[in-house]
């Protein structure tokens, strides 16, 4: 079945672009907008292009001056969350080599990945901070075209979504994006009481929950009583893998959740799951549709590919046995540095985000005369250079689920030698 088909909300091509339809199974297909190609360049090698390594293959960090590092800090954008399997890769390669319509292509991917989780919709996203805003927009507007096109004026639009105050984060901008004002409430009869014909949509942050009054399956539930889309925002929220569609089975009408992170799939791409018609809404107000709210957030063949296979290696792996392996490395850290005077270690598991077995590691300062910010600024700066969990102050946390096999002695053995030497 295809998804969110419908004549371009583009309207009339602007001047210096080149427009055309493509009649494809009985349907008429929008062409997105093109950039007029220029003509008569000839394919000239590149002034100054680096030589390749006698292997044959470029070194481009050394190239760059951009020193890569061991990640025993976890899923951060900042420092490129995870690494692709190498089927991931493989299917990124094989899309770059071969052209396909790409309306085409995203609607059987969000088949397949939709059959894979057991949801009635899904879409490829770029990012899940890109979902937020097309899963809101969805709410807005509907498969409406005018208000497609209008975006972020919301003339006649519902513009209101509340969220818990203990809610509120970083990452709520990509759903201010589109115009709408938060309602912020704190309990349930705030919400009940928060509720109007101008209510969009209604937003949480799963990381959140325990901070919330207002748990996950009873604002899903009070979503369904007043007729609101509910939207949970669980970027990070795997592992563990039944999370795919345990929000969904709650009640939430949409989830979003990180391609790049737990999932590994390519950094640039996200989930978003949920009810058909909002599905269908959002992928008409995102790329390659032309005049949308999300024609910036383009997702490609070989994202909607990389992303795809990311999916099928996730839920088919051995989820236990990847435990049993976080479990060791954090234990063969522990051992390593425990036998230091005054150092303490506690293995541990945050409740929702990040859920993988992670290493506290403390010290009495007066005994071992470092502070945590100086030493993980020692093993930034040393040879191999490693990340550890940011934000240290009392203490260090080492995240051993992004260690490449053998990686785990390494940060032992600095870790040991950093606090032996202080």
């Amino acid at each position: 079945m295809v998804w969110g088909i419908r004549q371009s909300p583009g309207g009339p091509e602007s001047p210096g672009r080149d427009s055309a339809n493509l009649t494809l199974k009985g349907k008429n297909w929008p062409m997105p907008n093109r950039r007029r190609f220029l003509q008569g360049v000839s394919a000239l090698p590149l002034v100054g292009t680096p030589r390749l390594a006698a292997a044959g293959k470029r070194d481009f960090y050394k190239e760059l001056g951009v020193r890569p590092f061991i990640n025993a800090a976890g899923t951060y954008t900042t420092l490129t969350a995870s690494l692709m399997p190498r089927e991931v890769v493989e299917a990124y390669d094989y899309a770059s080599r071969q052209f396909v319509h790409l309306i085409e292509l995203h609607d059987a991917v969000a088949q397949r990945i939709a059959s894979l989780i057991g949801c009635e919709a899904a879409m490829v996203t770029a990012g899940a901070a890109s979902a937020l805003t097309l899963g809101t927009a969805a709410c807005m507007t509907g498969t409406n075209q005018e208000f497609i096109r209008r975006l972020p004026d919301t003339t006649g639009m519902k513009t209101e979504v509340i969220i818990q105050k203990r809610h509120r984060y970083g990452y709520d901008h990509a759903v201010r994006n589109c115009g709408i004002r938060f309602i912020e409430v704190e309990t349930k009869e705030e919400l009940e009481g928060a509720v109007n014909e101008r209510t969009a949509m209604m937003l949480f942050f799963n990381a959140a929950d325990p901070n919330g009054q207002i748990k996950a399956a009873e604002f899903a539930q009070l979503g369904k009583k007043h007729n609101i889309p509910t939207f949970n925002d669980a970027a990070a929220d795997v592992p563990p893998v039944e999370n795919l569609s345990k929000y969904l089975k709650m009640g939430f009408d949409l989830v979003t959740f990180s391609g790049g992170k737990g999932i590994r799939g390519p950094q640039s791409a996200g989930l978003l799951l949920g009810r058909k018609d909002l599905i269908e809404a959002a992928r008409l107000n995102s790329s390659p549709y032309s005049d949308s709210i999300g024609r910036g957030m383009k997702v490609n063949k070989e994202e909607l590919l990389g992303m795809m296979v990311a999916v099928e290696i996730y839920i088919r792996k051995d989820h236990a046995a990847e435990w049993r392996e976080w479990e060791k490395r954090v234990k063969l850290i522990a051992d390593t540095v425990s036998a230091i005077p005054s150092v303490k270690t506690e293995r541990y598991v945050p409740e929702i985000a990040n859920a993988v077995p992670t290493l506290r590691i403390s010290w009495d300062q007066s005994a071992v005369k470092i502070s945590p910010a100086e030493l993980v600024k020692r093993l930034r700066e040393g040879d191999p250079s490693i990340e550890l969990v940011p934000g240290a102050r009392e203490n260090i946390s080492v995240n051993v689920w992004m260690l490449q096999p053998g990686e785990a002695q390494v940060v032992a053995r600095r870790l040991r030698e950093v606090l032996k030497s202080a």
